[in-house]
């Protein structure tokens, strides 16, 4: 693996990183076999491209994002942010007081390599600084629960369908503490 520099975001980051989501979003669809939905491959770079300026304009407050560089690549992103509107409408205690890690990306050419372990650390080290004890982590894509499930178990939570026929929304609800090795 080459040498990363985990770090926050910068404005001048704020092209290169809508590139990136670009490619990253459209290479899943493609993967997921759903590469023909480009109203929702759009829709999707628009939210994280929304997130990312959230997060710059708020410095973090709002929106916390950490990114992978190699060099001066953006090769990976993740961030946390108040849990969405489709977490506290399926989990009866789920609030907008309570955070979900997302974007998890990393770039086609750099995937299976151990970065978004870096970056998963991180932001757990993040959370725990800013004294967060649990957060949700949730996806829609199929090929992405077979990565979640090795690492934190069978989802909590399991809305069978519901982006479609074979396509489930999975949620998990994680200590941070557990992610340390705390006990």
């Amino acid at each position: 693996m080459p040498e990363l520099e985990i770090r926050r975001p910068k404005m001048d980051d704020i092209k290169q990183l809508n590139q990136f989501f670009s490619i990253v979003i459209t290479d899943t669809f493609m993967k997921e076999g759903i590469g023909d939905r480009l109203d929702d491959i759009k829709a999707e770079i628009e939210i994280k491209e929304k997130y990312i300026k959230t997060d710059l304009e708020s410095n973090g407050e709002l929106r916390y994002f950490l990114i992978a560089l190699d060099g001066d690549k953006v090769i990976g992103s993740i961030e946390y942010g108040p849990a969405s509107e489709l977490i506290r409408d399926h989990i009866d205690d789920a609030s907008e007081e309570m955070f979900e890690v997302g974007t998890v990306f990393v770039h086609p050419e750099y995937q299976q390599n151990g970065v978004a372990n870096l970056l998963l650390h991180s932001i757990y080290l993040t959370l725990q600084e800013k004294g967060l004890e649990e957060f949700f982590l949730d996806s829609g894509y199929r090929i992405a629960p077979k990565i979640w499930i090795k690492k934190f178990g069978q989802p909590d939570y399991l809305l069978k369908d519901y982006w479609g026929e074979g396509f489930d929304h999975l949620i998990w609800r994680i200590k941070v503490s557990d992610c340390l090795g705390e006990k």
